[in-house]
């Protein structure tokens, strides 16, 4: 039986991308090996719709995200962090990590974050460095207004407004220099649609300036939270030979060429609204099925659907996995079992989607669960059509 994928991460590659990374592979300090580095740096500007500079980090997204606080916080500063589910939670434990001083705004699970309660955290708290949030919650499948957050946040603070773009960047609007944010983390096994193993973080002038009188200030210097692998100064150095600091992850490189090249023949905004048609016809089908959806805020990046109390969550995930080939997600944390998660973004078409909702409805028609069959397929036609 063929095996399909509907994880929101790793998602699926293009037969382009796999194919590029078969091929004989640079050496990563020669010539052939510049040119693609400067390729994928333009190109990868272009999604992250910014005109300011983009390091590649031989690392997961996680990886990224620790960069980023190491690299533009200082020892003895506050970091305000927005915690609306497993990833806002990462952001958290990483500035507790490097012994930041973490103002901790909690959402509950399932619900975006209350821009009035952030005003009033920031009004209290002005002297916080950085504000870390989540664009789209992959443990929740909601997603949050960074835009306007940001402008809250420059409004009443100082702070750099530092977004984790892993499951929204590639996928979802998203204008980093538009929107004013000083920084943003996305991962390779996402909206970019290559294996896991690397981490593209998107920099602001102004978090670039910052970061760069922390290097030269001998005060500030002291004060430098400790990093060496993830240090934004040796990427930035040896982007400006086209080259990483360290051995790169080269397959991967090339893969994301041949993505990113796809992404412009297809247009940001087309990609954009293909992932949003894909998002309302599933969950259109998911409600055909009698099933609750979980977000409050849906993201398009992926979907969270309550598991109904008659049905064991884990067994309906081992049931689409095992018996119709069919890899979705399950709750994390406190959702373990409550919820199931299955994405839209990655390379995906309606057609995969059906599959999806059809494979579904024979996994539920399993575990006992009533409801008419062909009704989310249907539903979900309707709604594409």
């Amino acid at each position: 039986m063929r095996q399909r994928l509907f994880t929101p991460g790793p998602t699926q590659i293009p037969e382009r991308v796999t194919v590029a990374m078969s091929q004989p592979f640079p050496y990563h300090r020669g010539p052939e090996f510049k040119k693609l580095f400067a390729e994928i740096a333009a190109n990868l500007q272009y999604v992250f719709q910014t005109q300011s500079e983009v390091l590649l980090l031989t690392a997961s997204g996680t990886g990224g995200m620790e960069a980023c606080v190491a690299n533009l916080l200082l020892f003895g500063q506050q970091a305000l962090v927005i915690v609306a589910g497993k990833f806002g939670e990462r952001w958290q434990e990483l500035c507790q990590a490097y012994g930041l001083e973490t103002i901790v705004m909690n959402v509950p699970w399932g619900e975006a974050p209350n821009l009035d309660e952030l005003k009033k955290l920031l009004q209290m708290h002005t002297e916080v460095a950085a504000v870390f949030c989540t664009h789209s919650e992959t443990s929740t499948g909601v997603v949050s207004d960074v835009q306007a957050i940001a402008e809250l946040v420059n409004a009443y603070t100082d702070a750099l407004v530092v977004v984790d773009g892993i499951t929204s960047v590639g996928v979802l609007p998203f204008y980093i220099d538009k929107w004013n944010i000083d920084a943003c983390v996305t991962g390779s096994q996402k909206g970019v649609m290559v294996p896991p193993g690397m981490a593209y973080v998107a920099l602001s002038e102004r978090a670039l300036k910052r970061f760069e009188t922390q290097q030269r200030d001998e005060l500030l210097k002291r004060r430098n939270l400790p990093h060496y692998y993830l240090d934004f100064a040796k990427a930035r150095e040896a982007a400006k030979e086209s080259m990483t600091a360290w051995t790169p992850a080269i397959t991967l490189l090339m893969g994301l060429r041949e993505s990113l090249q796809m992404m412009r023949e297809a247009g940001l905004e087309n990609l954009w609204d293909h992932y949003a048609q894909l998002a309302k016809a599933v969950r259109a089908g998911i409600k055909a099925l009698g099933l609750e959806l979980f977000a409050q805020a849906p993201s398009n990046a992926l979907t969270s659907v309550k598991v109904p109390p008659e049905i064991d969550g884990r067994k309906l995930t081992e049931a689409l996995r095992a018996k119709y080939g069919v890899t979705i997600a399950g709750g994390q944390g406190p959702l373990k079992g409550k919820i199931f998660r299955v994405t839209h973004m990655g390379y995906y078409d309606h057609l995969d989607m059906v599959a999806l909702i059809a494979a579904l409805e024979l996994a539920l028609r399993d575990l006992g669960w009533k409801f008419e069959m062909g009704a989310g397929v249907a539903a979900m036609q309707k709604v594409y059509a």
